[in-house]
């Protein structure tokens, strides 16, 4: 009986400790005054997992937030993406691409069709920009960003 008292307290104390340390995760998962940057498991200021070439784990890490507001563009994620290339931030550049892109693909379709690629010429730049960046030649993808705002 004693001994089956022992394995409860044991399994207990490590219920609790993974409690804990999932706690605490959780509470750095939080926005802890990283200048409004959402700080995340695991975070990075470096592109990656855009493809198969630069996926460096099946977990893509955090990026940082673009200074572009929520009702913002295309345009304005693309202006983003050109000014953290020049600065060298490769992970926000790819965040502001992704977020480009996803502005872009803001279509209305009917259910049967919602499986086809969007025709829209720039969709296709902006993927173009981002699998470059994925390579590594940010001069390339600011060659892209920069023909699209032509």
């Amino acid at each position: 009986m004693r001994s089956l008292k022992l394995a409860a307290f044991a399994l207990l104390g490590v219920t609790s400790i993974v409690s804990l340390a999932q706690a605490q995760m959780m509470n750095g998962a939080t926005d802890s005054g990283n200048g409004g940057m959402r700080a995340s498991t695991p975070l990075s200021t470096r592109a990656s997992n855009i493809g198969p070439a630069d996926m460096r784990s099946s977990i893509a890490p955090a990026l940082p937030t673009p200074p572009v507001g929520d009702d913002g563009g295309p345009g304005a994620y693309l202006r983003a993406a050109h000014d953290a290339l020049v600065a060298g931030r490769t992970g926000e550049a790819q965040q502001s691409l992704e977020m480009a892109e996803t502005r872009a693909l803001a279509r209305s379709v009917p259910p049967d069709q919602a499986n086809m690629p969007d025709p829209d010429p720039a969709v296709s730049q902006i993927r173009d920009a981002l699998h470059v960046l994925g390579d590594g030649d940010r001069g390339r993808a600011l060659e892209i960003i920069d023909a699209m705002a032509r």
